[in-house]
Order: C-alpha cells, then sequence, then structure tokens
C-alpha cells in the first residue's frame, strides 16, 4: 500500500453468527465512530502512540465492548480490568492489571510507561499509582452493566469459568446458537452473546509503529487473574517493523505469545505483514485455541486474521482504504 499512515482497530474475535442485525449495526458504528477518531489524529501528524491511546480511551468510555465500562465481571462480581500499550520507538511499553476504579486502564499503563521506572503495575500498587498521577478515578460500580450481571449469573449457575464469547448452554433462549445444536469453541457452546477485549495499533506519517490492549478478562473469572492482554509479546507488541494487538482465548495467547511472533516471522523468516499474522493464526494456536490478531507495518500496511467465526474491526489507510467488517 505504499508509505504512509494506517490504523486498525478490534472489538473483539468470536463473534456469535446469530447475532441479531441491530447488535451487529450497533458495533459496527462504534467501530466506526473511533476509526474516524483515528484517522482524524493521524491526519493531524498525531504520533501513533497518541492515537492508539485516543482510540482505546474511546472505546473502554463505551459500555459496548468488555473493557472500561461494560468490562466482564469476576466471581465476587467486581470488575478487574487490564491494560497495555507500547511504543514502537525503542519498544517502550506500560501494562497494569486488576484495576478497579481507574475510569481509562489505558491511559494509566501509558503513565506506567512514561512516569514510572517500571513496565508493569497490578492491584493496589496500580491503584496507588494512579492516585499519585492525578488520574480520573470511579467507584466500581461505574464499570458494571445489567447485562453483565445477568451473564455472571449464567456463569454462576453453570459453575463455569466463560469465555467472553462462549457460554455454557444454559436452556434459555437467547441470541446465540439453536439449543438442538450448539456451536462449539473449544468446548464450550456459545448460546449468549457478549462482546470481547478492545485493541488498536497505528503507525504514522513518520513510519511509527504502536499498539495498546485494554480488557475486563472472563466473566466469572477467579479474583486474581491475569490474562494474555496487558502481557508485552502475547495480547500486545509493538517494535520498529509492526504493531500488534490481539483478543480472543487469553491463555491460548499466552502459550504462543502472538503478538511478538508476528513480529518475529517478518523480522527472522522475511515474511510480509499479512503473511505473518497468517502464520501466526495458523500455527501458534494449539489445543483448539481461539483468537484474532490487528497489525500495522511500518510500511502503512493493515492485516488482521482470526481462526473463529468473526473479529469486530475497523481498517483505514492513508492511500484511501477504509473498511468496518465483523465477519470474514
Amino acid at each position: 500500500m505504499g508509505r504512509g499512515w494506517a490504523i486498525v482497530i478490534h472489538g473483539g474475535a468470536g463473534v456469535d453468527p446469530n447475532l441479531p442485525l441491530h447488535h451487529q449495526e450497533e458495533a459496527k458504528k462504534l467501530i466506526s465512530r473511533c476509526l474516524s477518531i483515528g484517522v482524524s489524529a493521524l491526519r493531524c501528524s498525531l504520533p501513533a502512540i497518541d492515537v492508539v491511546e485516543l482510540v482505546v480511551r474511546e472505546l473502554e468510555s463505551d459500555p459496548l465492548f468488555n473493557s472500561g465500562r461494560g468490562s466482564a465481571l469476576t466471581e465476587k462480581g467486581t470488575v478487574e480490568m487490564e491494560a497495555s500499550i507500547m511504543d514502537g520507538p525503542g519498544r517502550r511499553c506500560g501494562a497494569v492489571s486488576g484495576l478497579t476504579t481507574v475510569k481509562n486502564p489505558i491511559s494509566l499503563a501509558r503513565l506506567v510507561m512514561e512516569k514510572s521506572p517500571h513496565s508493569y503495575l497490578a492491584f493496589a500498587g496500580a491503584e496507588e499509582f494512579a492516585r499519585r498521577q492525578g488520574v480520573e478515578m470511579v467507584e466500581n460500580e461505574y464499570f458494571i452493566t445489567e447485562l453483565n450481571k445477568g451473564m455472571l449469573k449464567l456463569a454462576q449457575e453453570a459453575n463455569s469459568i466463560l469465555f467472553d464469547y462462549r457460554v455454557p448452554n444454559t436452556g434459555s433462549e437467547t441470541c446465540g446458537a439453536s439449543m438442538e445444536k450448539p456451536l462449539i469453541m473449544n468446548g464450550l457452546p456459545i448460546s449468549v452473546y457478549a462482546p470481547e477485549t478492545v485493541g488498536c495499533v497505528a503507525v504514522d506519517s513518520q513510519g511509527q509503529c504502536a499498539a495498546a490492549t485494554s480488557t475486563g478478562g472472563l466473566m466469572n473469572k477467579m479474583t486474581g487473574r491475569i490474562g494474555d492482554s496487558p502481557l508485552i509479546g502475547s495480547g500486545t507488541y509493538a517494535g520498529n517493523l509492526c504493531g500488534v494487538s490481539c483478543t480472543g482465548e487469553g491463555e491460548a495467547i499466552i502459550r504462543g505469545t502472538l503478538a511478538r511472533d508476528v513480529a518475529a516471522v517478518m523480522e527472522y523468516k522475511g515474511l510480509g505483514l499479512q503473511e505473518a499474522v497468517d502464520f501466526v493464526v495458523k500455527e501458534r494456536l494449539d489445543n483448539g485455541g481461539k483468537a484474532g490478531i490487528i497489525a500495522v507495518s511500518r510500511d502503512g500496511e493493515v492485516a488482521c486474521g482470526f481462526n473463529c467465526t468473526g473479529m469486530f474491526r475497523g481498517l483505514a489507510t492513508e492511500d484511501g482504504f477504509l473498511e468496518v467488517a465483523i465477519w470474514d
């Protein structure tokens, strides 16, 4: 596509194929709005690191997806959020986990990168750092939605940890697959639609890449559980070649170090961006793991790939390419 800025956004992978059209349109409108914000910022020559933070903040502030407000609930009915951000030049990074009162986790992750001597802060230490930095704090109830309360109830009735898009069949009619033949993902049938992790990758007009990922994690997860989203190299990675953000089954993404592997096969195998994404999705997800990847290259290319039913995504490049999609 030639040198120039580019941006890709995701709102989670593994979409119920029977998701009602009005839910599909609602998700696409949010992705489109956030894509427009990112494109405008890139056109104004904002650095890629500023763009990915800006876009993910917007996604965190809307309850539709599983990050910030609208995050999945723990087994105790609380929210523990996590996020990470990485700036390709110098491979600087910041990550946070176990946040309960920080309104925008991605911005705290950036402050960890820029205002602390560390790369990762979690739980009470991260909250204390947030207070010292003067970021906006809210009560935990701000993040909790009625939809997620209902999903937690389903999870607890099933005595199961529920992946955001894979909910055991409880016998109740939902917007998911038919009760007679539920769709199976990683041994769990889909019966309830629930959005997933959010992320953004961008390359600016200077060829500098950045990536950011934010999530509430899994419904009914154990308190203290940490997924792939805040782990540099698993859910998020940016270097001099590309920026990558992942979504899906966190444990499988962690085992496969998906985000770093996209950059690694470009660097060591000489693959192009889309080739690298396709290779990692095919070769690095074991034991039936499901995931999606979005990526940009320093040359202004965009790519995405997933091995599940769909991924909420939006892509745009300086040369005029624009796409907002869910399905393959």
